[in-house]
Parts: structure tokens; sequence; C-alpha cells
């Protein structure tokens, strides 16, 4: 399971101990860093293969990996705003940004980047939003850090103004197709393999 939240230095007014009800084994993403193993991303496993089978967390719901690293997690939303609709997550249970360690957000950093380009290439649209909600008033649903990576088709759209509403947790939202969706992580993981290699060719010419 993710490792224990990190506890700052106390002081007479501060309560180091996490929320009743915020623990690690009461949060669905911790549930599924747990069940789901790191992998190479630049060698993402086959899409039949047991280490990222989307039925593993039965009876919840089902998880398209994108990416599982020691550090990092991504995976499709199920109730997405869009096609390609993706959250990134550290592995650790963090609640908010502030309690990711430096480690984390660097990873979370690097890794913002090479999902939005893997999801650009696999979707086929060039625009999209990183979005990052803190705490409940904030529209946060879900008690630990994730970023939401939603590609936008086309803002002038007659239904831009529902989809902005419904990125900051108002509105209505569809579920996610399985059948498409199988297909879909499938793509991202092999851009995503394809984006890292790039990165990987990029930084040894670079020390030539």
């Amino acid at each position: 399971m993710a490792s224990e939240h990190e506890t700052p230095t106390p002081s007479s007014s501060f309560d180091p101990s996490l929320p009743k009800g915020q623990s690690c084994s009461d949060c669905p993403f911790c549930s599924i860093s747990f069940i789901y193993a790191p992998y190479d991303p630049q060698n993402p496993p086959d899409a039949r293969s047991r280490i990222i089978d989307p039925n593993l967390p039965s009876p919840g719901p089902s998880t398209f990996i994108v990416l599982s690293t020691p550090q990092v997690m991504a995976f499709l939303d199920i109730m997405p705003l869009s096609v390609g609709h993706i959250l990134v997550c550290p592995r650790n249970h963090r609640p908010k940004l502030t309690d990711a360690s430096q480690v984390e957000a660097a990873e979370l950093g690097r890794y913002l980047r090479v999902l939005s380009a893997a999801v650009v290439r696999a979707t086929g649209i060039k625009d999209w939003n990183v979005v990052q909600n803190n705490g409940a008033a904030a529209a946060q649903v879900v008690p630990h850090l994730h970023f939401h990576i939603i590609p936008r088709p086309e803002l002038r759209d007659k239904r831009s103004e529902r989809f902005t509403a419904t990125m900051f947790g108002r509105g209505q939202r569809d579920d996610l197709d399985e059948g498409e969706a199988v297909v879909l992580a499938e793509k991202i993981r092999q851009e995503v393999a394809k984006v890292v290699k790039e990165d990987q060719k990029q930084q040894n010419s670079s020390k030539l």
C-alpha cells in the first residue's frame, strides 16, 4: 500500500494526523496504486497482459492504466469530459499539491508533459486543459492529489459553457465506454513510450 502521509514539524495548534475517513485504505487512487505494479514506460505491457488488466479492481470500477511508475500513476477518467481525459497522480497518498514531496512534484511535472504529448498524438486533438483542484471548496472530489489532462476538441462548440462548468465540479458527466477505453489506453501507452524514447534520445545527443 502507499506510504504514510509525511508528518510536518508539529506546532502547538497543528494536528498532523489525517482527517477521519481520509486514510489510504479509503482512497480509490491508493487502491489503484496498490493493485497495479510499476512498469517501464518505454516498454509498456501488451494490452492483454495481466499487469494492466482493467478488471483487477473488481468489484470496483474498471481501471485503464496509461502510465505506472514507482512515483506516478495515470489512467483514464471513468467519467470523461472528452475522449482522452486522463488523471495523473502520485502513487503515494498525498491529499493536496502542497503535500507532495520534491521528488514526486518533479516526476509529476515530467510526466504531465509526456502524457500531454501522448494524449495529443493518440486523440489527434491539439488543444487541452491541465486542471488540478485542492480541497472540496475547489471541487476536488477524491482527496488524493491528481491532475486532469482534458482534450478540448473545439472551444467554440455550443457545449463549451457546460464543459467548463462540469470541469470545475458542476453539471453532468458521461460514463466511460469500456470497449473504446481498451483501445484508447493502448494508444496512449504506446505514444507515451515513443515520447519517453524521444526524450531519452535527445538527452543523449545533448551530452555528445
